[in-house]
């Protein structure tokens, strides 16, 4: 996601350097015009955006950690990832520490709409903030909503984790859909030419049941990252008192597909937690390299 957003930046004509805990993978970007770093401090020297895209609340800290040597006091700090209410709350107080603007900013989208700059941005912070984001946002996304500050730095992260909980739902839905009819013996082509169209019709419904019918769990968004984000969802209905029994059930399909080696496909691959041994399809089918899945 980052590498993408990276091309979308140089591609709107924006100066950007880059950092990744994997070399290779900045020095990939030189090629787009790039300018690859040999550490955090090294990338935001002198910047006056900072964006950050990496896994969890955790491995953000401890690269801004590394980058504090460089960071100018009034630089913005844009967090695009998804990391929970709680990790976004003490990084927006580490950055007030390091006199920074912090901007909660997490992206709704997977590597394809990163990649062609169709994200949608869900941004909260101080509004002397969004003058100088915007040209950034503009390349990374098709839209940005910007809700409320509350003080706590995580109303975005808050509004991503429901967003977030949606697109789980959705997942699981067609995964355990397309499981029942091949079961019954239905044609799922059928059940898609049945709701097409109406009501019950919707574009992740399509995208998702194509990844299964093809058997291509290639990922735009892994089983290992929805799970963490279902964690996520899990830690924060929780802490609200809520009881959400379809989110846990969820999360246990995608912990099932993890431990069985799954980790790394696409979320689609929850049709596959339907079946015993998880992860293997009984009604196998070619997969798009010729062999089968």
């Amino acid at each position: 996601m980052g590498a993408a957003m990276a091309r979308s930046m140089l591609r709107s004509g924006l100066d950007v350097r880059v950092w990744n805990r994997t070399r290779e993978k900045a020095d990939a970007l030189v090629a787009d015009g790039a300018r690859s770093t040999a550490s955090p401090a090294e990338a935001v020297s002198g910047a006056g955006v900072v964006l950050t895209a990496l896994r969890d609340g955790p491995t953000v800290l401890d690269a801004l950690r590394e980058a504090a040597p460089g960071l100018a006091p009034g630089a913005v700090l844009a967090q695009t990832a998804t990391v929970g209410a709680t990790a976004t709350a003490e990084l927006a107080g580490w950055a007030r520490d390091h006199e920074l603007v912090f901007v909660d900013a997490p992206v709704v989208g997977t590597r394809q709409p990163a990649e062609t700059g169709e994200l949608l941005i869900l941004a909260a912070g101080p509004e002397s903030a969004r003058d100088r984001l915007a040209p950034v946002f503009d390349a990374i996304g098709r839209a940005t909503t910007w809700v409320s500050d509350d003080g706590a730095g995580a109303a975005a992260s808050r509004l991503k984790l429901v967003v977030n909980s949606w697109i789980a739902a959705l997942t699981h839905a067609t995964g355990e859909t397309l499981a029942l009819a091949r079961g019954l013996g239905v044609d799922p082509a059928v059940f898609l030419d049945s709701v097409a169209g109406g009501p019950l019709d919707n574009g992740y419904l399509r995208a998702k049941a194509a990844a299964v019918l093809a058997g291509d769990y290639r990922p735009n968004f892994s089983v290992s990252n929805a799970l963490k984000d279902a964690r996520l969802i899990g830690e924060a209905a929780e802490g609200a008192g809520l009881r959400l029994d379809l989110a846990a059930a969820g999360a246990a399909r995608f912990e099932r597909l993890d431990r069985h080696g799954r980790g790394e496909d696409d979320m689609a691959a929850s049709y596959l937690a339907s079946f015993d041994p998880p992860g293997r399809d009984p009604f196998e089918h070619p997969a798009p390299d010729g062999g089968q899945r």
